[in-house]
């Protein structure tokens, strides 16, 4: 039987996001763009899914209220995330892009400095999302140029 080597070359993203809206709206957006999509809604579950899944990049919030972690437990934020994903061998060099609501001024400089890929501040712009993950995934499709 031929093997279908177009299953086998889709990209992974995982989205972790506290909110089930964005949760679905993204996985919606990049399951249309031909992205494999798993999702997260706290700290814990993104470093497990990361850790065994292998996800080719990921879509990352910076914050989470404290009682998103199953009724209290560690007090995720973004910042925590990406700092257990980067000490884990099989996720550290895993592309992350941040993806926010909150106050861009505040967090930009840090979450870069903190290894993200990209900064994005809610709402965010699907196309210019898409072109940013293409490029950071090195797809073929051109992406169009980033504004700052």
């Amino acid at each position: 039987m031929p093997v279908d080597l177009s299953i086998m070359s889709r990209r992974k993203i995982l989205v972790v996001d506290d909110s089930p809206i964005i949760l679905r709206a993204l996985s919606l957006k990049l399951t249309a763009a031909g992205y494999d999509v798993l999702t997260a809604a706290d700290g814990g579950e993104a470093v497990s899914l990361a850790r065994h899944e292998l996800p080719d990049l990921i879509l990352l919030d910076i914050s989470f209220p404290p009682d998103v972690a199953h009724g209290g437990g560690v007090p995720w934020d973004g910042f925590l995330i990406m700092n257990w994903l980067r000490r884990q061998e099989e996720a550290k060099n895993i592309p992350i892009i941040i993806i926010t609501g909150g106050e861009p001024e505040r967090y930009k400089e840090r979450a870069l400095a903190a290894g993200a890929a990209y900064f994005f501040h809610k709402p965010i712009e699907n196309e210019e999302l898409l072109a940013v993950i293409r490029q950071t995934l090195g797809d073929q499709v051109p992406a169009a140029p980033i504004s700052g």
